[in-house]
């Protein structure tokens, strides 16, 4: 399978170092705003074709498929040329920052004829989430209510890799929407209720620096989720399960219970890169002409939750 890769930043190497771990997969293109950085990229993966022009790249011979790991901003508008130029596309999260462009992409792809659209929700595929969802379906815990800290330093606009963004990072329509949507996944149930504050906007990047956010789905499950761009350490997002049937914490790929016992996922599925089993999914269900999981269609929920959660901000601010 031939695809592109849209956008040569941080996360597309994370894509592309997954992509290495996958037979029958072959990255032909990428697409970045810096000719000269993007160059760099491609060499390093031995990409034949670099461009800054995404339908250049769309026009590639053989070309399937497109991952676009690019700003959010431009995530919606990318994903309906992909659509348009008959390519399947997976988005990494958000699939928009606007639930009006959101509805735009799951409308682009109901309309093609059957291609693969899938959002980008990491989460959902990491094997500490997944020993969980396998023993919510099994009947064996209900979530009670979850609680996550999702804490990063980001008070100048850089990215993970250390280098400047050419565009600002936000925390409800970015790092929220994670949240949003494993809580609506492993509930199995769309948020009824929700609220949301927020602090003061930094002078630097005019965003909300401080968050907090609180959810509930009609079975009666919590979720309360604290952000924030000032914390010093550590860094990323974790998970607490408080279930009927114990107590369980995630922190990315690895999982413990409310003892700090670590449980072994090593066998949970073919890897223990979430990414790379991400992306996997994407793959599959191409290949086997189905819905994926993430679908846009199922990402629309969450978009739906953070569309209201934006709401009450302006309303507060």
């Amino acid at each position: 399978m031939k695809i592109i890769l849209a956008g040569a930043g941080a996360f597309g190497i994370r894509h592309l170092e997954a992509i290495a771990r996958i037979d029958g997969v072959d990255v032909v293109s990428v697409v970045g705003r810096d000719v000269g950085a993007t160059t760099e990229v491609a060499k390093r993966w031995q990409i034949p074709h670099v461009t800054t022009d995404l339908s250049e790249s769309l026009a590639q011979p053989g070309v399937e498929a497109a991952l676009l790991a690019t700003p959010t901003q431009l995530h919606a508008a990318q994903a309906i040329e992909c659509l348009r130029a008959g390519k399947h596309v997976m988005i990494e999260i958000p699939i928009a920052d606007s639930l009006a462009d959101s509805e735009q992409v799951v409308a682009a792809q109901r309309a093609s004829g059957g291609l693969i659209a899938m959002g980008g929700h990491t989460r959902r595929f990491n094997p500490s989430h997944q020993w969980i969802h396998q023993r919510i379906k099994a009947g064996e815990l209900r979530v009670l209510q979850m609680d996550v800290q999702t804490y990063f330093f980001r008070r100048t606009n850089m990215n993970a890799l250390g280098k400047p963004r050419s565009w600002t990072d936000h925390l409800l329509w970015h790092h929220a929407c994670h949240t949003v949507d494993l809580f609506q996944y492993q509930t199995g149930q769309t948020v009824s209720e929700s609220f949301a504050l927020q602090g003061p906007p930094s002078q630097t990047l005019g965003i909300a620096m401080d968050m907090s956010i609180g959810m509930k789905v009609p079975g009666g499950a919590l979720c309360t989720l604290s952000l924030s761009f000032n914390n010093e350490g550590p860094l990323g997002t974790f998970f607490r399960y408080i279930c009927d049937n114990g107590t369980y914490i995630c922190r990315y790929d690895d999982l413990f219970d409310g003892k700090s016992n670590q449980i072994d996922v090593s066998k949970v599925d073919v890897s223990m890169n979430g990414i790379e089993l991400q992306d996997r999914e994407f793959f599959a269900a191409i290949r086997e002409r189905r819905e994926p999981n993430a679908s846009v269609a199922q990402c629309l929920t969450a978009m739906q939750t953070l569309a209201a959660l934006e709401q009450q901000l302006k309303r507060g601010a």
